[in-house]
C-alpha cells in the first residue's frame, strides 16, 4: 500500500480492528455469541441471583455462568478480563501489551450486604436509623482493604493494566449507556494524535443488583413484562414498555492500519469515525426533538467522511423504552430523510438487553461481525410494529445482505450521545 492509503480524508491514520472479545448473557466469545445472536436467541431470563419478591421486574440478562463472588466489581472485572483475553490474542499481542488501556467502568458503591456486614460490627445492624451512619464509622476508624477494593472505581482498570502491561496510566471513564463507544472514541484519539500506534478499548458492567434494578424501577424506565422473559425487550414495537437490564463485556485492540499492515496481522474492520454530543435536556430523557442525537450522528459522518448514502446498516440503540425509540427515529429520519428506508436496522438489545456501560462496545463488535459476515442479526420480537416508526427493522430472522460500512448508536442518560462509523479494510 501507498502512504496515502493507511490515511483518512482529513491525513489521519486509519483506525484498524485487529482484536476483539466478548461476553454476553448469551455466552463467552465471539464465536458462541454471534451463533446465538444471529439464530435469534434471548439471553433474558428470570432473575436468581437476588430474590425479586415484591419487585415489578424480575427478569435480566445477567451473566450467571462465570464462577466469580456475587459483587458487582470482582464480576466487572471478570467480564473485562475474559473479553480482554479473547481480544489481545486474536491481535496476536504476547507479553506486555505497550499501548495505553481505556475502560469504561460502572460508577461503584458498597451494595446492601457489605454495609449491613460492616453495620453489624459497629453494633448498628437492623437499626435502619443509623446503619449507614455505623457503616461509615467503621471505615473511618479502622482500614478494611477487601472493601475499598469492592468500591474503587478505578480498580478494574488497575488490575487489567497490570495484567496486559498497558502503558501509562489507565483511564477509567463512565459517560452512561454511551460509555463503551466512548472508550473506543478515546482509544480513536489517541492513535490519531501520533501518541501511541495500538490502544485497549475495554468496557464492561456486571452491576446488576436489586439496588440497581429498583432505582431503574424507581425511573419507569424497566419493562414489567415479566412472563415471558425472552419476550420482554421489543424495540420498536407499538406495545414495548421498557429496557431490560444486563450485563456484559467487551475488548477491542485498536491499531493504525499502517503499525497493523506491518505486523501482518488480519484487519477486522475500521473504526472510521465517530461523533459524540451533550444533551442537557434532562438527567435521563433525551431530548424529545432528537437535537442532540441528531447532531451526533451528523458529526460521526462528518469525522467519517460519509454522507446519508454511505451508510449500509444501523445497529441502533433500540433500548424498547418508548420515548427513546421515537428519538432514536426521529433522529434517524432526519438524518438519513429519503435514503433511510434502504438502510436495514436491527436492534441487538432485542436479545441480550441493555448492558449499560458496556453496550457501546459489546454493539460495535456485533456491528464490525456484521461487516466481516454479511449476516445481518435480527430485531427479535418485532411482531406488533410502531407504526409511527417507519424503519428497514430486520424482523425476527436474520438477514443475508453484504454491507461495508455501519452506524452505531449509544444515546445515554445524562444526556451523553455517542455514535460510530465502523467499515471494512480499504481495498
Amino acid at each position: 500500500m501507498s502512504n496515502s492509503a493507511y490515511k483518512d480524508h482529513l491525513g489521519r491514520p486509519l483506525i484498524a480492528v485487529t482484536g476483539m472479545g466478548i461476553v454476553t448473557s448469551l455466552g463467552q466469545g465471539k464465536e458462541d455469541n454471534w451463533r446465538a445472536l444471529t439464530s435469534g436467541t434471548s439471553g433474558i431470563h428470570e432473575i436468581t441471583r437476588f430474590p425479586t419478591d415484591g419487585l415489578s421486574t424480575r427478569i435480566c440478562g445477567t451473566v450467571d455462568f462465570m464462577d466469580v463472588p456475587n459483587v458487582a466489581s470482582e464480576l466487572s472485572f471478570s467480564l473485562a478480563d475474559a473479553a480482554t483475553s479473547e481480544a489481545v490474542a486474536q491481535a496476536g499481542i504476547s507479553g506486555d501489551f505497550g499501548g495505553p488501556l481505556f475502560v469504561a467502568a460502572p460508577p461503584v458503591e458498597y451494595e446492601w450486604a457489605n454495609r449491613f456486614a460492616l453495620a453489624d460490627e459497629a453494633g448498628t445492624a437492623g437499626d435502619w436509623d443509623n446503619a449507614y451512619d455505623g457503616f461509615l464509622e467503621v471505615l473511618r476508624k479502622a482500614p478494611h482493604p477487601e472493601f475499598t477494593d469492592v468500591a474503587l472505581f478505578g480498580g478494574v482498570a488497575e488490575r487489567l493494566a497490570d495484567r496486559y502491561g498497558t502503558r501509562g496510566l489507565p483511564i477509567t471513564l463512565s459517560t452512561a449507556c454511551a460509555s463503551g463507544a466512548t472508550a473506543i472514541q478515546l482509544g480513536v484519539d489517541a492513535i490519531r494524535q501520533g501518541r501511541t500506534d495500538r490502544a485497549l478499548t475495554v468496557a464492561s458492567d456486571g452491576s446488576v443488583n436489586a439496588e440497581a434494578l429498583i432505582r431503574f424501577s424507581l425511573l419507569s424506565a424497566l419493562s414489567t413484562q415479566n412472563d415471558p422473559p425472552d419476550k420482554a425487550s421489543k424495540p420498536f414495537n407499538k406495545d414495548r414498555d421498557g429496557f431490560v437490564i444486563a450485563e456484559g463485556g467487551a475488548a477491542l485492540v485498536l491499531e493504525s492500519l499502517e503499525a497493523a499492515v506491518a505486523r501482518g496481522v488480519p484487519i477486522l474492520g475500521i473504526l472510521k469515525g465517530y461523533g459524540e454530543k451533550a444533551d442537557h435536556f434532562h438527567r435521563t430523557r433525551s431530548s424529545p426533538d432528537g437535537g442532540p442525537a441528531i447532531a451526533t450522528i451528523q458529526a460521526a459522518l462528518e469525522d467519517a467522511g460519509l454522507d446519508e448514502t454511505g451508510i449500509g446498516y444501523i445497529n441502533a440503540h433500540g433500548t424498547s423504552t418508548p420515548e427513546n425509540d421515537k428519538m432514536e427515529y426521529l433522529s434517524l429520519s432526519t438524518v438519513f430523510g429519503e435514503q433511510l428506508p434502504q438502510i436495514p436496522v436491527s436492534s441487538n438489545k432485542s436479545m441480550i438487553g441493555h448492558t449499560l456501560t458496556a453496550a457501546g462496545a459489546v454493539e460495535a463488535i456485533f456491528s464490525l461481525m456484521t461487516i466481516e459476515t454479511g449476516t445481518l442479526p435480527p430485531t427479535i420480537n418485532y411482531e406488533n410494529p410502531d407504526p409511527a416508526i417507519e424503519l428497514d427493522v430486520v424482523p425476527n430472522v436474520k438477514r443475508e445482505h453484504a454491507v461495508t460500512s455501519v452506524l452505531s448508536n449509544s444515546f445515554g442518560f445524562g444526556g451523553q450521545n455517542a455514535c460510530l462509523v465502523m467499515t471494512a479494510e480499504p481495498a
